[in-house]
């Protein structure tokens, strides 16, 4: 039941960060040598110019198909990855052990924490490699030198770190809740006792039956 309730709290965690790395501007930073009073962020969907007087400025990207591989990429695969998150904590839920829903039916709850398990798993892998990926690209632009070193160079923004702790979180959650589920089958028994009929309940101590009711069943 811990791993359980950890297991849930970093899905949703994870889930969180995840949606607010895939739409906050903040994937790369660049300050102007000229102007260091002006710094831009860039994120998957726009460019924001913050100003001294704390003003920003934002204007979206131009076509979809004009962007960088890896921006086009990883738009898609961050959101892959909200959807996934989702469905994984949605599934996770319904099969977590003190969720009464399908509690007379222990095989289709191992099913379902397995596969939210599952789910976030993926999730937490389709949030890794898109910001991971921009990373690697980020740190070949501010070490190449056939760039002169007067040009502006991007570096690492917070969504990148936040991108990063969002994708081992939904990683985590995901084999907490898989191994949880494995568990189950043996913690869980097939049919529970409060679900029996009690006709059923009777047959089954039968042995214990007084021989006068037992004359009379016969």
């Amino acid at each position: 039941a811990k791993a359980q309730g950890g297991g849930m709290l970093l899905a949703l965690l994870g889930w969180i960060s995840s949606c607010v790395t895939t739409f906050v501007p903040l994937w790369k930073n660049l300050n102007l040598d000229l102007n260091e009073l002006e710094v831009w962020n860039m994120g998957l969907w726009q460019v924001c110019i913050t100003q001294e007087e704390g003003v920003v400025e934002c204007q979206a990207h131009g076509s979809f198909l004009a962007l960088p591989p890896e921006l086009r990429i990883s738009r898609l695969l961050m959101c892959l990855s909200n959807g996934l998150g989702l469905l994984g904590c949605l599934l996770a839920a319904l099969g977590l052990e003190g969720w009464r829903a399908c509690e007379d039916k222990p095989g289709r709850k191992r099913r379902l924490l397995l596969g939210g398990g599952v789910a976030l798993g993926m999730a937490g892998i389709t949030t890794l490699v898109p910001v991971s990926w921009v990373a690697y690209n980020t740190v070949l632009d501010f070490w190449d030198e056939t760039v002169p070193d007067i040009v502006p160079r991007w570096e690492f923004g917070e969504a990148t770190f936040l991108g990063w702790f969002a994708g081992a979180f939904l990683a985590t959650s995901g084999l907490l809740l898989a191994c949880s589920a494995r568990s189950m089958t043996t913690a869980m028994p097939l049919a529970p006792a409060c679900r029996r009929a009690p006709a059923a309940r009777g047959l089954a101590g039968g042995h214990h039956l007084h021989p006068k009711n037992a004359d009379l069943v016969i």
